[in-house]
């Protein structure tokens, strides 16, 4: 990579990989609790929320951590989600996710705290990496790039971060996969990471290992650099030349 351009990048990640970052994004729910429990259920469940218009995405997620009281692990254990969404109802709670996907969602976290477990605990009873771990919980593809599932695992691994938590310790940095979104793709693809505009597994991998040249052992931290100047600077304009 020419030294313009990895200076480029390093700018773009003292800019956003900041406190500052917190308040636009859908991370700022999990950041309300001190409680790792909490964090984890309001973390997974706000990053399957977190696709489509951001407003709407922060919209939803308020919504829902007010459904349960600001108190996400006592609402899972009470099982009141069983009222509020009911099994089999396939009306939408947020565009194609339905009230019944929500449901199961709300199963799956039950089942681990009722055991008295953390979900980092759970995970780890599945082999492979972070994401093959977490997409074997869910009963997902580990075939798809899956973007939420992947911002969740950074929010929980990273370490030494103001946005990230780094409270899951038996997980390496260095294993994460990049969120690949429109604007990390779009941007990764400007800045020759990759040769490739394909929302793929593949290209998320091929991203992630151009990251990891730059910042070994920690290839996500790059993610802050693609996606918050991707959402400013929509054309990526004068991303070179400046």
């Amino acid at each position: 990579m020419e030294d313009r351009l990895r200076r480029r990048l390093n700018e773009w990640v003292r800019a956003y990989h900041c406190r500052a970052f917190i308040a636009g994004d859908p991370v700022q729910f999990p950041h309300r609790y001190g409680r790792q429990e909490d964090i984890e259920i309001s973390g997974l469940l706000t990053a399957l929320l977190s696709f489509g218009s951001r407003k709407m995405i922060l919209r939803k997620a308020a919504e829902l951590d007010e459904l349960m009281g600001h108190a996400p692990l006592h609402y899972v254990l009470s099982l009141r989600w069983r009222e509020d969404f009911a099994e089999g109802d396939a009306r939408s709670f947020y565009r194609m996710l339905s009230r019944s996907d929500f449901r199961g969602y709300f199963g799956r976290l039950y089942r681990v705290y009722a055991a008295g477990h953390t979900l980092e605990d759970a995970l780890m009873a599945f082999p492979g990496t972070p994401m093959q771990r977490l997409c074997a919980f869910m009963e997902v593809s580990a075939r798809s790039p899956q973007k939420k599932l992947n911002m969740f695992l950074r929010w929980m691994v990273r370490r030494g971060s103001e946005v990230d938590f780094g409270i899951w310790r038996r997980m390496s940095p260095a294993d994460l996969l990049i969120p690949l979104d429109t604007h990390v793709c779009r941007m990764a693809y400007r800045l020759g990471l990759t040769d490739s505009r394909a929302f793929s597994l593949s290209n998320a991998r091929r991203i992630t290992a151009a990251l990891a040249g730059l910042y070994p052992g920690d290839p996500c931290l790059g993610d802050f650099a693609l996606f918050g100047y991707g959402v400013e600077h929509p054309e990526g304009q004068n991303f070179i030349e400046k």
